[in-house]
């Protein structure tokens, strides 16, 4: 039986390599993005077979037709991949930009989440993660308010589905991915750029994949990541939100 994965935000960074790790290992791939050209690219590398969907999820009924195009090709793999940030104080920042930010980085994930969660409920197998970041893990971050509040969101909702899934004793696995600094396209976007070293985002990939196919509800790449989750959820708040703001001060000064 073939196996199928569906990622979007697959035209580059963490998307396009979970493609290709996914692809090594035998699933047929649907990639998702609104550049066609790099989807068309990187179909061309994969060894299994694909398609491609070109598809703005900021876009609720874009969200929807994707999965009416999909549903019948029995996916076992979901990867919530889409996403963007951006560098700036909350009064700064436009507002269309932070709502196009919610849709792509909430809404599309909550809709295509719960669109084929019910499917692989009623299959009981399947596989969701959903790419948030260690941005979700801490507490809120000023200069990037909307941003770390959107990921906030996915990492909340993907644990309290786990627990879900886990209690009705069903084989289907979701997790979130919190990665710190990647190397990807995620800074000209954000318009910022890293203080510290950022992993690839092979490396990010692999172990990312690795992590859902053990059943990892919460999946973080970095050990130093970990380690400053760890603190965050035991230093005062206000501490934690004054470091974060500095880190990201940083970042605009780069």
């Amino acid at each position: 039986m073939t196996k199928t994965a569906l990622i979007t935000g697959a035209s580059s960074g963490i998307g396009r390599e979970i493609a290709k790790n996914l692809s090594k290992k035998g699933f047929k791939v649907i990639l998702c993005a609104r550049r066609e050209d790099r989807l068309t690219e990187l179909a061309s590398e994969l060894k299994t077979e694909s398609r491609i969907i070109i598809c703005d999820l900021s876009r609720r009924e874009e969200c929807f037709r994707v999965y009416e195009e999909v549903k019948g090709e029995k996916i076992s793999v979901l990867i919530n991949n889409a996403g963007f940030g951006k560098v700036g104080t909350f009064a700064d920042i436009p507002l269309d930009t932070e709502l196009k930010m919610i849709d792509t980085n909430i809404t599309a994930v909550h809709i295509l989440t719960k669109l084929f969660l019910k499917d692989f409920i009623n299959a009981d197998r399947g596989y969701i993660m959903n790419v948030a970041s260690s941005a979700g893990l801490m507490n809120g971050g000023p200069l990037m308010a909307a941003y770390y509040a959107t990921k906030a969101y996915v990492v909340d909702l993907t644990c309290a589905i786990s627990q879900e899934l886990k209690d009705a004793g069903s084989k289907v696995h979701i997790c979130a991915l919190c990665p710190g600094p990647v190397d990807t396209e995620f800074n000209s976007v954000a318009d910022c750029r890293f203080t510290v070293k950022a992993i690839s985002a092979k490396y990010c990939s692999d172990k990312a994949v690795d992590g859902m196919f053990a059943k990892k509800a919460l999946i973080i790449p970095e050990n130093t990541i970990k380690a400053m989750y760890t603190a965050s959820r035991l230093l005062p708040r206000s501490l934690v939100l004054k470091v974060t703001g500095k880190i990201q001060q940083k970042k605009t000064e780069q």
